[in-house]
């Protein structure tokens, strides 16, 4: 009997992809496609969604309490600097109050606009505009003026009082 020479020569690996089952993955990455797409418009929705309107009377006493607070921390050493410390009080009060930009806009900005402060009261108004134009005098004055810093804090609390107060029902 005659055996035959075994063959010694190297053949071709075999293709992993000839070794899985055939399927049309076309489906699936459009699912998927869709799904992420899905996920960025809902984020989209939800930061664009403002919150439901906060109590606007608790929303004016908290923005309160923490201007009372924030005064009272206010220790400057002369008139020009705790006028710039108790002008950032009062409009960010303002600004948390009634939802206005006044703590972004400058002096004459505030104070030209018409439609500023429509919630409080004309009196209310009135004494805002010259509270702050009391506050920007000392600000920006060639020299520091030589105002009590105590005083100028004590007006500013006067003034968030009357602020405070001077919203219409």
């Amino acid at each position: 009997m005659e055996e035959k020479a075994p063959n010694l020569q190297l053949q071709e690996p075999v293709s992993p992809e000839s070794l899985l089952p055939a399927t049309d993955f076309t489906l699936l990455w459009i699912g998927l496609g869709l799904l992420v797409l899905l996920i960025l418009i809902g984020l989209l929705v939800r930061m664009n969604k403002k919150p439901a309107a906060a109590n606007p009377v608790a929303r004016r006493r908290a923005a309160y309490l923490a201007a009372e607070r924030s005064l009272e921390a206010v220790d400057e050493p002369n008139a020009r600097e705790a006028a710039v410390r108790t002008s950032l009080v009062l409009r960010r009060f303002l600004s948390d109050a009634t939802d206005d930009p006044s703590l972004f806009e400058t002096h004459e900005e505030f104070i030209s606009r018409q439609g500023a402060l429509n919630q409080l009261t004309p009196s209310a108004r009135e004494a805002c505009a010259a509270g702050f134009a009391r506050l920007a005098k000392l600000k920006y004055a060639p020299e520091i003026p030589s105002d009590e810093p105590a005083m100028v804090i004590a007006e500013a609390r006067e003034l968030l009082e009357i602020l405070n107060g001077g919203f219409q029902p």
